[in-house]
């Protein structure tokens, strides 16, 4: 948690980035990863492409590894980044 009532998560993952960000949500929302899906849960199509998000931070196409970079989007009511090194950081939204 952090200051000023909003939750927040920094997790390191080595996942693909979309199947890291599934498991950054089921941990903040204390539920098994394959729970989240709808209904329940937000498709993640509907916030990011997960193939394009996973695209974004594989080496490129001669093997060597992209310099840096994030990407933030909305997703299951969280601002959700990230990063080239593989972390996810959670930031609940304010409803």
């Amino acid at each position: 948690m952090t200051a000023g009532g909003h939750d927040h998560v920094d997790r390191p993952n080595r996942n693909e980035p979309s199947q890291a960000v599934v498991e950054a949500i089921a941990e903040a929302e204390d539920v098994p990863t394959r729970q989240v899906r709808p209904p329940t849960y937000e498709s993640l199509h509907a916030a990011v492409d997960p193939e394009a998000l996973d695209r974004l931070f594989a080496p490129r196409a001669d093997g060597t590894p992209r310099a840096g970079g994030q990407v933030s989007f909305p997703f299951c009511g969280y601002d959700v980044t990230v990063e080239q090194n593989g972390s996810v950081t959670l930031e609940k939204t304010i409803d």
